[in-house]
């Protein structure tokens, strides 16, 4: 079943800013997990894995203008439950990745911009993880570029660990629409922005550019120098 949800703008300023535009509606459809792992970010320009992901590519549509810049946010491209005061892999709870996002959009004469989405999700089960299934929680944002947030949507990703698996793969596809003033507004005046809701502590642990893989319980962690 197909969910749809319609939100308000953020701020009025912002419709101002962008000639009244309408609000942004995103639709979900749900994905189907399988066995795997891996991750990929950005911050403030995209930053591409050097694995490839395993997402398969949306259907190319026609579209008067360029479209909108789409990307993961590097601080939320990753989330990692940590219980104690240590950071070791033998205190990971549930862990997340993003590690791909593909995009495509049509628009004609003065239609709504409509964004087909793909993101691939990497998922996994630690030493501390409780149980074998988690919700996960992960968001999209449609912003003006480089400005105010216009709308931010949060989509529940259900997951379940089965046959003692530590790792899982789910693929989400949604659709995000906005509408635009008239005809010369251009897909390149707005940004959408994927990623997990975290905490504050995530996001630090995120932007430090340490990191485990999803399979943290049963393999040594990695660690990568942060982002220059």
């Amino acid at each position: 079943m197909r969910r749809v949800l319609k939100v308000s703008l953020a701020s009025a300023l912002v419709a101002a800013t962008l000639s009244a535009v309408a609000p942004v509606a995103v639709a979900q459809s749900s994905g189907t997990p399988r066995p795997g792992g891996g991750q990929e970010g950005q911050q403030a320009e995209e930053r591409t894995s050097s694995r490839q992901p395993r997402i398969a590519p949306l259907r190319r549509r026609a579209a008067a203008g360029p479209c909108p810049y789409v990307k993961i946010l590097y601080d939320a491209a990753r989330y990692v439950e940590m219980t104690g005061d240590r950071v070791s892999a033998a205190n990971v709870g549930f862990t997340g990745e993003v590690e791909g996002l593909v995009s495509d959009c049509s628009y004609q004469s003065d239609e709504p911009i409509v964004v087909e989405t793909r993101v691939l999700f990497n998922l996994g089960r630690g030493p501390q993880a409780d149980g074998a299934s988690r919700t996960y929680r992960y968001w999209i944002a449609v912003t003006e570029r480089n400005s105010a947030v216009l709308d931010k949507v949060y989509f529940d990703l259900p997951v379940t660990f089965e046959n003692g698996a530590t790792t899982a793969t789910v693929t989400r596809d949604n659709t995000v629409v906005i509408p635009r003033a008239n005809a010369t507004t251009s897909g390149s005046n707005f940004e959408i922005l994927v990623g997990f809701d975290v905490t504050p502590q995530m996001a630090e642990f995120n932007r430090s550019g340490s990191r485990f893989r999803v399979n943290a319980g049963t393999t040594a962690p990695t660690t990568q120098p942060p982002a220059q």
